[in-house]
């Protein structure tokens, strides 16, 4: 098949990204000339030790303490921090730089990914939400936390692409979905930046990690990536750019290999794509460690070498291991780096300070020292309210066998798990500087929605495992599993005497927040086996048993949803997880959320995801035949597919009507259904659009997900919901690397999960 309307990439690239740069990151075109005039005006100023020294991203920490960092301040050494999070600390080292030669102020950066001081759902959890009022509400209370706290930068949002729950960032991010995943980035960046990152409630965003850090073989931490590259710009690297053209004012550059070369090394990553194609004018970070990473890469010889390699490809700044302080100056002076690759890198960074409004004033954030909090930890300080709204978008209801939930709120309900009352684990990894004390738990939240009407029995049952040596890994840094030293059969025991006195079970189980974390990476995604055996003698007591789910990536629960009779996922939900969970348990909140990920069977069918390619032996589960793309040993297909959750209310959805059969470049057309609330009960729902190129020169996924709208519905109201389809939804990368649509026919699915759908098709002329 000829392919028509092409664009080549890296006109169209450039020309989108470049319009934008300017606009979101908050400079009018007529600042832009102010800025590059004042930057070029300091670098006049600066010695070499000077410039080098603003490309150090230090770490505060044991091996580098804060009054070592305020004196490296003062000499201009510092560029920018990380890892202090109050005001007080923030102010005595920015206070150091009236004592420096040039008084540039260094700026001060921290992960916050889902909430700075009131925690909100993991990311994986605000993509089960598909709700981008919700997903757009935290990104701002975060960026206003933030600053509040002084910082100026957040490395987030986590854009990598994932189809390997195995991996522990898959909580870091938004799944396996490219389309869902760039809708994210975009609300997540406007989110921190606002129209201006230096505004009083604004922060600058460091997307990270660049480029397909969740494509690592195995699932296994900082591992390779190797990768098509039709595969790599359709479905990998589109997120990165939607927050790129966002406006994000930072990178972060990934800790794997590409293809063979470390993204931190890779200047066909790093400049041809990044800087030249999409038009990025923003800051480069390396990774923690990265760049002396390179060396056990195997790519360069030393450290020295991989300083240099770093600073060639396009990393600015270098992150907490000082390689380019170590090395640059001698690196110039040898002729292995040039002026030019160092004034690039110092340019970068100055220019983010600008946008910071450092240049203004040093203490943007930190305001007056009349302003610090009285107490950094103070309950007003949160905000609880837009925690617990936004928690409840994002709980997926898997399961509900006759109507067990929601739970009526009387009687006798038995609260069991290691994590119904563990407060640290509610608020999942990555959580900042949220405090554990202030955290809901299970248990604490459906003591207080209840009240007096009813009565809570708990339990332990369990511990999240009895693998000691699974427990010391996962406190090897921080203590955060603590075990009950009763003997596993006592704790069980007690568990089915609390559920005999009870009128439903409510398990509490999953995982440790520190099992879906960095470096947590599992070869096993089943709940542990000491909560499984809970489970079964749970089970075993006759009593309606209602699993709870926490945890920070799809697992594998084929014998939990036999099992039980209602379970409901939860993910790690933050600060407000315990009122949230048990508004949805009560049914004061009907569960709209729909799963960003797969969830397998086993973790042999891995990787598993909805935009899968066809083959020339597909399997068809109506039609079974051996000689197809199939396991013979397990039912195929996902247990719960992506995009799948279920209500408190049912909805029909009816056939897909289309404006026009055919469809050209100048002349789109609708897709359109009718989506009607079949229930007793007011609900919301996620309608999802999916396309299909049915023939095209490369093949195609069976569906990709292209548009997607929340709507809320009362009992017996119906609604018509149409999405746009214009020849731009049409196009992918072909073998040549084009952006292009090519003519034939398109199938185009529409439903509430992608695989229960109502199908059409159109023709591209």
């Amino acid at each position: 098949m000829n392919t028509h309307h092409m664009l080549g990439a890296l006109v169209l690239l450039v020309s989108s990204a470049s319009s934008l740069a300017v606009e979101t990151t908050g400079i009018p075109q007529d600042q832009v000339k102010e800025r590059n005039a004042f930057i070029a005006d300091l670098m006049k100023k600066m010695t070499l030790d000077e410039k080098i020294g603003q490309l150090n991203l230090v770490t505060v920490g044991p091996e580098y303490q804060k009054e070592a960092i305020m004196a490296d301040i003062r000499a201009g050494k510092v560029g920018g921090v990380f890892n202090t999070v109050t005001k007080p600390d923030i102010r005595r080292m920015q206070d150091q730089v009236q004592y420096s030669r040039l008084k540039i102020p260094p700026f001060y950066a921290y992960d916050v990914v889902h909430g700075q001081r009131t925690i909100f759902p993991i990311s994986l959890g605000l993509a089960a939400s598909w709700d981008m009022q919700a997903v757009a509400t935290s990104a701002r209370i975060s960026a206003l936390e933030t600053a509040a706290d002084g910082l100026n930068m957040t490395f987030s949002p986590m854009v990598d692409i994932t189809r390997d729950p195995r991996w522990g960032r898959v909580s870091e991010g938004f799944g396996e979905d490219t389309y869902l995943t760039s809708r994210l980035a975009h609300e997540m960046v406007t989110g921190y930046q606002g129209k201006d990152p230096s505004a009083p409630d604004a922060v600058m965003a460091n997307v990270k990690h660049y480029a397909l850090y969740g494509a690592v073989e195995g699932g296994r931490e900082y591992n390779t990536v190797d990768m098509s590259l039709t595969r790599m710009f359709n479905d990998y690297m589109p997120p990165y750019k939607a927050a790129v053209d966002a406006g994000a004012g930072g990178v972060m550059v990934a800790l794997n290999s590409v293809n063979g070369i470390p993204a931190t090394s890779n200047t066909w990553l790093l400049k041809d794509i990044l800087r030249d194609d999409w038009q990025f004018r923003g800051l480069t970070v390396s990774d923690h460690g990265a760049i002396g990473g390179l060396v056990k890469h195997g790519v360069a010889e030393d450290d020295r070498q991989a300083a240099a390699m770093a600073l060639k490809a396009g990393v600015d700044m270098d992150m907490a291991d000082n390689m380019y302080g170590k090395y640059l100056k001698g690196l110039l002076a040898d002729g292995l780096v040039s002026q030019k690759d160092i004034d690039r890198a110092v340019r970068d960074v100055l220019a983010a300070k600008w946008d910071m409004g450092l240049f203004v004033d040093e203490y943007r954030h930190l305001g007056p020292q009349s302003s610090d909090p009285a107490d950094t930890n103070a309950e007003s300080r949160l905000h609880r309210q837009e925690a617990r709204e936004v928690a409840r978008t994002s709980l997926v209801l898997l399961k509900n066998n006759n109507q067990t939930l929601p739970l009526q709120k009387k009687g006798t309900i038995a609260v069991v798990g290691a994590l119904a009352d563990s407060k640290r684990d509610v608020m999942g990894s990555w959580s900042a500087a949220g405090k554990a004390a202030q955290a809901v738990t299970v248990l604490q939240g459906m003591k207080d929605v209840l009240g007096d009407k009813g009565t809570i029995l708990y339990a332990r049952g369990a511990n999240v495992t009895n693998d000691q040596a699974m427990v010391d890994f996962l406190n090897s840094y921080e203590k955060q599993v603590i075990n009950d030293p009763r003997k596993p059969q006592d704790m069980i025991d007690e568990a089915v005497k609390t559920a005999e006195k009870a009128d439903v079970v409510v398990a509490v189980v999953g995982e440790a927040q520190g099992m879906a974390h960095e470096a947590s990476s599992r070869s096993d995604i089943n709940i542990p086996q000491s909560q499984r055996d809970l489970l079964k003698a749970l089970k075993a007591t006759g009593k309606p048993l209602v699993i709870v789910l926490m945890n920070g990536r799809p697992l594998t629960l084929t014998w939990e949803n036999e099992i039980s009779d209602a379970m409901l996922e939860t993910w790690f939900s933050g600060t407000e997880g315990g009122h949230a969970i048990a508004d949805v348990l009560f049914g004061d909140y009907n569960p709209s959320g729909k799963l960003p990920m797969t969830f397998p069977r086993s973790v042999g069918q891995i990787p598993l995801y909805n935009s899968v390619l066809n083959t020339g032996r597909p399997f068809n589960p109506q039609h079974p035949d051996k000689y197809t793309t199939r396991y013979f040993d397990i039912t195929n297909g996902p247990l719960f597919p992506f995009g799948y959750g279920l209500s408190y209310t049912r909805f029909s959805v009816s056939d897909v009507s289309l404006s026009s059969t055919t469809m050209d470049t100048s002349h789109p057309l609708t897709a359109s259904v009718t989506v009607k609330n079949t229930g007793k009960v007011s609900g919301a729902t996620i309608v999802q659009m999916y396309l299909q190129d049915v023939t095209a020169s490369i093949s195609r996924p069976v569906k990709e997900l292209k548009n997607f709208e929340k709507i809320n519905l009362q009992p017996g109201e119906e609604k018509t919901v149409t999405f746009a389809i214009n020849e731009k939804d049409l196009r992918f990368y072909n073998d040549k690397l084009k952006w292009a649509s090519e003519p034939g026919k398109f199938n185009v699915f529409v439903g509430l999960d992608s695989q229960d759908v109502k199908k059409t098709s159109f023709l591209l002329k």
